[in-house]
């Protein structure tokens, strides 16, 4: 009965797991549908062109030169479409600012024109009575967009989680790739470059899979795996950032007085341009990977910490005690660096050797690895002295420590810290034995206190 009761639990497992790529798996054919639309334009949708710009573009292609990676030999498929300028004239003509003209294949145009005329001319010699109609004339660009996809970074971000147990385990992968395009709006009459936007667009593709391989019985295996794996489609990709350029060159156009907004309201237009600008903004503070800075922590700051203390003497029994501190903290211009000086009471416990209070003051550099994130792990290292609550004698040490600080809000945090005391002096605990002096141990937690951030 408690075998069949881990089977029926593995197997369970299995199917929780395997669930959604089981109820997802294309086994039928799938007739033909729209394409997928994002969700972009979402500043313009207030807002319409006084006269639609008549625009041209030539060629907006692949500038990267890329080829589509494979586990073993090598792929002539290029790693990103090859019809980004296709894709970029589907979103001048949702965005209804544009007017795009036909440029990328004008020979064929201008062949297909030819013909018309020709065609006309021999029916107007066969048939003097019929009226030569020319062709209208094409309409010209004011402005041209050029530019293209700059870069297709794959593998900036890879990573995962596995464990397996018995013979039973999953994992998890994933893997994030990050496009680039640039467009430019170039003025036709005097061929200045009126305006030029970035936009990024990352790409994910994740795995998950489960697999179990087991003796059920004498001579008897189970063996079962299933598995989901999901890649953002880089089509879509391209589009939704291109959809973003062009929106972007849009709302900056109507910032540097390019183009008109029909039927002009200030106060919509005011709003539309601050809700712009405060994401463009955002984008800018937004270091690689998706980091932003957060400027939390204070150039000054004061701290209250409760500890616990581990005594390392010469005798073998000791005992944990505790310990509070209050610590200033200056920060210089380096918010990596920072200052500490610290005061504090505790207690060293060594069973029926040593049970005394302290007081001690420490001064420290510490180094704050990351300090523009809400959790960043730190160092430190200094000097400082040590005595009893008698005063009756000073005893000097250095300590050293790690941990880490989490900023939650601004110039309010808490931070956890390891630390090492070691003491000039191998007779605190009253025996004096070995190489080593004495030393203790300090864990805790700190409340801190941020001022002038």
């Amino acid at each position: 009965m408690c075998k069949f009761n881990q089977f029926f639990s593995l197997m369970l497992l299995v199917m929780l797991t395997g669930c959604a790529s089981y109820f997802n798996q294309p086994t039928h054919n799938q007739k033909a549908r729209f394409g997928e639309e994002n969700q972009n334009f979402k500043y313009l949708k207030n807002i319409s062109p006084e006269v639609p710009i008549v625009v041209g573009v030539y060629k907006f292609k692949d500038q990267t030169g890329q080829y589509k990676q494979v586990e073993s030999g090598m792929s002539y498929s290029t790693a990103v479409t090859q019809g980004a300028t296709t894709i970029l004239i589907k979103s001048l003509e949702d965005s209804q600012w544009f007017i795009p003209i036909e440029r990328e294949n004008i020979s064929n145009l201008l062949n297909e024109r030819q013909i018309i005329r020709s065609t006309r001319q021999e029916e107007n010699q066969k048939n003097s009575s019929v009226v030569n109609q020319d062709l209208p004339p094409l309409l010209f660009a004011g402005i041209l967009l050029e530019g293209g996809i700059i870069s297709y970074d794959t593998n900036i971000i890879t990573g995962g989680f596995g464990a397996k147990y018995f013979g039973a385990g999953g994992s998890n992968q994933y893997r994030q790739d990050r496009i680039t395009i640039y467009l430019r709006a170039v003025s036709t009459a005097s061929g200045k470059v009126l305006k030029t936007v970035y936009i990024s667009k990352t790409i994910l593709s994740q795995a998950i899979d489960f697999n179990l391989y087991r003796y059920v019985k004498l001579k008897r295996i189970l063996e079962v795996e299933t598995g989901v794996s999901q890649n953002e489609p880089t089509q879509m990709a391209i589009k939704e950032a291109i959809d973003k350029a062009v929106e972007s060159l849009i709302i900056e156009g109507i910032q540097d007085g390019l183009w008109k907004v029909k039927d002009y309201n200030k106060e919509l237009v005011d709003n539309v341009l601050l809700q712009y600008n405060k994401e463009k903004r955002d984008a800018e503070e937004t270091q690689l990977l998706n980091r932003k800075p957060l400027f939390t922590r204070g150039k000054n700051g004061i701290s209250v910490s409760g500890f616990t203390t581990y005594f390392d003497g010469d005798y073998n029994n000791s005992a944990f005690s505790y310990g509070t501190e209050a610590t200033f903290k200056c920060i210089p211009d380096s918010p990596k660096w920072n200052f500490t000086q610290s005061v504090g009471f505790m207690s060293l416990e060594s069973d029926h050797v040593l049970k005394q209070d302290f007081l001690y003051l420490s001064s420290n550099v510490q180094y704050t690895i990351l300090p523009y994130d809400k959790i960043s792990p730190f160092v430190y290292a200094g000097g400082g002295g040590i005595m009893d609550a008698n005063f009756s004698k000073l005893n000097f040490k250095f300590q050293y420590g790690l941990g880490v600080e989490y900023v939650p809000f601004n110039n309010i945090g808490f931070r956890v810290f390891g630390e090492q005391n070691y003491l000039f002096t191998d007779q605190l605990d009253g025996l004096e034995q070995g190489k080593l002096n004495d030393s203790y141990w300090k864990m805790g937690i700190s409340l801190l206190l941020f001022i002038n951030n």
